[in-house]
């Protein structure tokens, strides 16, 4: 088989940050359409009873030492951001929008910034002047952007986009979908390129 790839990602999430360094790569790799899905854990996480891992009595603390080794042993620029997890709403309907309005190039370089802001630079990506001022450095509208983020069809657009992860079965970030296969975290990233190797595993 030889579907796309499906990425699912919130912007709060260590670990999907961690693989949306990878993923363009593995797609490259072995010749599948890559497809970005912003999504909002807090939704899954009102589906499965799961809480944000540093909420989590003893898991917490182990969380934050794994997000900085896992950095490390993957060669990735990485930096505690100073409120974390936060809200990632208004990051990922303008991701929506751009998908929508400019198409997935300009949509991916503006992920990439945003997750960049945050997890290395500690902006507070929840805010509307830090988003627009990443998009305006990519020279886009970030005006626009705003005013199209709040707009109901893009609040709706994303709607449908966390309804349909849901029901495919995504519950965490990153989750990545191929061929039918599902496979949850970056540490599963050795499994989701033998598969896409050998078509099994």
């Amino acid at each position: 088989m030889s579907g796309d790839i499906d990425f699912y990602f919130d912007f709060s999430s260590p670990y999907g940050y961690f693989a949306s360094t990878r993923i363009e790569a593995l797609a490259d790799k072995y010749r599948r359409t890559l497809r970005w899905h912003p999504m909002l854990l807090g939704v899954a996480f009102k589906t499965t009873g799961a809480a944000p891992l540093p909420l989590v009595p003893l898991k917490g603390e182990y969380s934050y030492r794994d997000f900085e080794r896992s950095a490390r042993f993957h060669d990735i620029p990485y930096r505690r951001p100073p409120q974390f997890p936060l809200s990632t709403q208004l990051a990922a309907r303008a991701m929506l929008w751009l998908q929508q309005s400019a198409g997935s190039a300009q949509a991916v370089g503006f992920m990439h910034a945003v997750y960049r802001a945050y997890f290395v630079d500690g902006a507070d990506i929840s805010q509307p002047d830090t988003i627009a001022g990443l998009a305006g450095a990519l020279g886009i509208d970030g005006a626009a952007l705003l005013e199209a983020a709040s707009s109901a069809p893009v609040k709706d657009s994303l709607r449908t986009e966390v309804e349909n992860a849901i029901a495919r079965g995504v519950f965490g970030s990153p989750f990545v979908i191929v061929d039918d296969e599902p496979f949850w975290g970056f540490d599963r990233f050795g499994q989701l390129e033998a598969f896409l190797r050998d078509g099994k595993i």
